[in-house]
C-alpha cells in the first residue's frame, strides 16, 4: 500500500462553488496536479461547460477554474492505496471540508465528482455543514467511468452553471 496525501485546495475569496473529488490518482500525485491522467475528462468537461478553449498547462487549468469562481479540492486528505482506483482506498482520513466552507461563506454549492467523493461527503460532512449549502452528486469524470460519454457528463453537470451567474 502506498500512502496518498491530497493537495491543498484551489480556492480564492471569489469562488461560488466547490468541486470535490475523492483522492488524486497515482498520475496526479506523481505530477502534483489535479486530474493529470490524460484520459480523465475533468478539464475537457469544464472547458466545454464554460465555453472555453481547453487549457494546455496546469497553471492555465487552475486559472480557468478561478476565473469562473470554481474551487477544487478532495473529500479525503489521506489514504492508503495501490494504483488509482477509489475502490482500493483504505485507512481514509477526511479533509477539512466543513472548515473550508465556513471560511468561504460565498460558496453556495458543492459538487461531488464520482461515487467515492459522494460517499465520503455523506459520511464525513453532510450532517455537519456550517450553513446551508446545496450539494450535488455527479458521475465521475474518471477514465474508469468510460460508459459515460463527455456529452452525457456535460448534461449532468450543467446545473453547476446556475451557481456561476
Amino acid at each position: 500500500m502506498s500512502e496518498c496525501v491530497s493537495f491543498a485546495p484551489l480556492v480564492d475569496d471569489e469562488c461560488r462553488v466547490l468541486i470535490l473529488g475523492s483522492m488524486p490518482g497515482r498520475r496526479s500525485l506523481d505530477m502534483q496536479e489535479y486530474y493529470a491522467h490524460p484520459q480523465n475528462r475533468f478539464w475537457r468537461l469544464l472547458a466545454l461547460l464554460l465555453k472555453e478553449e481547453m487549457p494546455l498547462t496546469y497553471a492555465d487549468k487552475c486559472a480557468l477554474l478561478l476565473r469562473h469562481h470554481i474551487a477544487l479540492w478532495d473529500t479525503l486528505g489521506y489514504c492508503e492505496r495501490e494504483g488509482s482506483l477509489d475502490s482500493d482506498i483504505k485507512n481514509e482520513q477526511p479533509n477539512a471540508v466543513c472548515e473550508l466552507l465556513a471560511a468561504q461563506p460565498q460558496i453556495k454549492a458543492v459538487f461531488c465528482n464520482g461515487g467515492k467523493a459522494a460517499a465520503a461527503f455523506k459520511r464525513y460532512f453532510a450532517k455537519s455543514l456550517p450553513r446551508e449549502v446545496a450539494v450535488y452528486y455527479f458521475s465521475s469524470t474518471s477514465p474508469a467511468n468510460a460508459r459515460k460519454r463527455l456529452e452525457n457528463l456535460a448534461q449532468e453537470w450543467q446545473i453547476l452553471l446556475q451557481y456561476l451567474r
